[in-house]
């Protein structure tokens, strides 16, 4: 982890760009391009430049003074990385063990393995946790980063109410640090595959103004009062009400919350069905151990 937190700064700007968006409550993963984060969260290219941060995780801090919302205050000069996608994998502090299962199955546990990865698909991954009081988790995440080196870290505190504002502060993260196509939301309860992922977004790289989702159960805003850049209580209805207000293409896809492995899923979701309440880990090593789930492109190592 840096000596010092990343820090960025965010100016309004009306400039637009390619974006990709949907009104669909979202089982696993939430896509966004570049043009979504001009709009929705006001930012701008950061300025400087510096050559590559070593090691990868970063932590950046959230800066509310003299802002209604909020922002990013850039202290240094930061190149954007260019990736087809840079996926955020939502995490917490109750979350090891999923962390742990995670870099045991889809994810390298490894930092040449993850840059192998990376190289690969042409997807960036970290894990996305917030803050806390409690000086033995901190602690104990920091040992952590140490170890794993595959962490961003917000300045923001890590409880479930705060979601819809990590979620904000995560994309707008990502875009100072990605020069992305694809910005992706994902859960630390699924089993993914980058390899299919990395397909996908291939093959929706043409299609502007396109957002990515899964329709678990309706869509999260039918209002057409409701279309509006604002924050609900549920991260997935807040950005569901931002996709409507930007009058983009939906796109559901059930492949991204597959009950189970299939020669088509990209990520199985609810492992097993309890909402995210239970610990997924065991099921998600028993789906590894099955070839229709890891396949021979997981690259992850054994």
């Amino acid at each position: 982890m840096p000596m010092s937190p990343k820090v960025f700064h965010s100016r309004p700007t009306s400039r637009f760009r390619r974006l990709s968006s949907s009104v669909f409550s979202l089982a696993c993963l939430i896509f966004g391009i570049t043009g979504l984060l001009f709009g929705v969260f006001s930012v701008t290219r950061p300025s400087g430049e510096c050559p590559d941060v070593k090691p990868r995780s970063v932590s950046v801090v959230w800066d509310r003074s003299g802002h209604g919302g909020g922002s990013l205050n850039d202290v240094g000069a930061s190149k954007r990385h260019k990736v087809m996608a840079f996926v955020g994998i939502q995490t917490g502090f109750g979350s090891v063990g999923r962390r742990k299962a995670i870099r045991q199955t889809w994810l390298s546990s490894d930092r040449q393995g993850l840059l192998r990865l990376e190289e690969a698909t042409g997807l960036a991954f970290r894990f996305v946790i917030g803050k806390t009081e409690d000086k033995s988790k901190m602690a104990a995440l920091q040992k952590e980063v140490n170890v794993y080196d595959d962490f961003m870290l917000i300045d923001i505190e890590e409880e479930y109410s705060n979601l819809p504002h990590k979620t904000l502060a995560f994309f707008k993260t990502a875009f100072a640090l990605y020069d992305s196509d694809f910005y992706v939301k994902a859960d630390d309860d699924i089993y993914l595959r980058p390899d299919r992922l990395s397909l996908l977004l291939a093959k929706e790289r043409p299609h502007t103004r396109t957002y990515l989702g899964c329709m678990k159960n309706g869509p999260v805003v039918t209002d057409p009062n409701m279309k509006c850049f604002r924050i609900f209580s549920n991260e997935d209805v807040t950005i569901g009400s931002w996709m409507l207000a930007m009058n983009v293409n939906h796109e559901n896809n059930h492949a991204l919350c597959a009950s189970d492995c299939s020669s088509s899923s990209i990520a199985v979701w609810d492992i097993p069905r309890c909402s995210g309440l239970c610990n997924p880990e065991v099921k998600m090593l028993e789906l590894h151990k099955k070839e229709i789930c890891s396949g021979a492109s997981t690259f992850s190592d054994e």
